[in-house]
């Protein structure tokens, strides 16, 4: 039997604009992480939304495109070196707090993804699994996956070596493999273990 589709459940229990938040690229050991927040139209939102996970490429990027036209969006970043200075749980913060001060209008209520809650300026809630559960929620992880996929196209296209194109920046072999031969690029995550590892020989622990 399958999984129930998100609902409008939990928005219905609170006053205002409701805006989701979730966030693509919490594990991947390049590129940034993204952000979106997004303000559902109720009265004209897209079929089918669910976890960005649990789609296909193409239906994401036809979801993604439809909710560009009927929804309310605000997409934040944090970029590599933002990353590599304040880590990855408040790198990810901070692209959500800027997903939602680039909404174009401001939400009454935030419901955001996970278990840590950003910063922002008005009430919000954390919801567990919350891009099961909420379709405003589910629509931020599909704007939040298809532009940061977007974004690795991008960096492939300079980077060829590494096989962001398919993995995203994820340790996939094709990217292990790259890192082997070519070495590590600026876009990569250097506080993450397998590419300080890289970069940093035990010899050369007592050095710094």
């Amino acid at each position: 039997m399958p999984a129930p589709l998100p609902t409008f459940d939990i928005e219905n229990e609170l006053p205002g604009l409701v805006a989701g938040i979730d966030e693509a690229g919490r594990g991947p050991w390049a590129g940034p992480v993204v952000a979106a927040a997004v303000i559902l139209n109720r009265n004209c939102t897209p079929a089918g939304l669910k976890d960005s996970k649990k789609l296909t490429p193409k239906r994401r990027s036809e979801l993604a495109s439809a909710l560009w036209k009927t929804a309310r969006i605000g997409v934040g970043v944090a970029t590599v070196e933002e990353i590599d200075q304040i880590n990855i749980l408040q790198a990810t913060m901070l692209a959500m707090s800027r997903a939602a001060a680039n909404l174009p209008v401001a939400p009454a209520t935030c419901i955001v993804d996970g278990k840590v809650k950003p910063q922002l300026p008005c009430p919000a809630y954390v919801v567990v699994k919350g891009d099961a559960k909420s379709k405003s929620i589910a629509a931020a992880s599909i704007v939040a996956k298809v532009t940061r996929d977007r974004m690795m196209l991008e960096l492939a296209r300079d980077y060829p070596h590494y096989g962001w194109d398919s993995n995203k920046g994820y340790g996939a072999r094709a990217h292990r493999d790259g890192l082997d031969q070519f070495g590590v690029t600026p876009h990569h995550r250097r506080s993450f273990a397998p590419i300080k590892n890289m970069l940093y020989t035990d010899s050369d622990a007592g050095l710094c």
